[in-house]
Order: structure tokens, then C-alpha cells, then sequence
């Protein structure tokens, strides 16, 4: 799988570097390849990157409870 993240990074700089170097050269063409690069990285390599990171991981450790915040302890107080 990472290797597939990886190809579609490269992908995405590809695209948004190609889009840059028509648009200093050519003029207008070069927003499409931009845009489309962009929208790579948001609608397919951002999810993606992001189910390979957590696929395996518990998400409950990373939420916040809101019974743990009223069982503090104060015994002290």
C-alpha cells in the first residue's frame, strides 16, 4: 500500500509541476493540470494516506470521554 501512496504523491507532483511549467510558458493551460493535481491529492491521496495510517489503530485512544472528566479525583481538595 505504500507503495501506491507513494506513486500517486508522485503522481500529484507531477501534474502540479507540469501545470506550473505551461503556465510560465504557454499561459492559461497550465491552471487545469494544477487543478487536477490538487484534486488528486484531496479526493484520492488524502484518504487513501490517511486508511493506511489507521487501519489498524485503535480510535478510541485518541477521543475524548466526557465520563472520565467527571470522575476526577479529589481527594486533596
Amino acid at each position: 500500500m505504500k507503495y501506491v501512496i507513494r506513486i500517486l504523491f508522485f503522481i500529484v507532483l507531477a501534474f502540479i509541476g507540469y501545470g506550473f511549467y505551461i503556465k510560465n510558458t504557454i499561459g492559461d493551460e497550465g491552471d487545469k493540470w494544477v487543478g487536477i493535481g490538487v484534486l488528486i491529492s484531496a479526493l484520492v491521496l488524502m484518504p487513501v494516506f490517511l486508511w493506511h495510517r489507521y487501519k489498524n489503530k485503535k480510535l478510541e485512544d485518541y477521543m475524548f470521554k466526557f465520563d472520565k472528566k467527571n470522575e476526577e479525583n479529589t481527594e486533596n481538595q
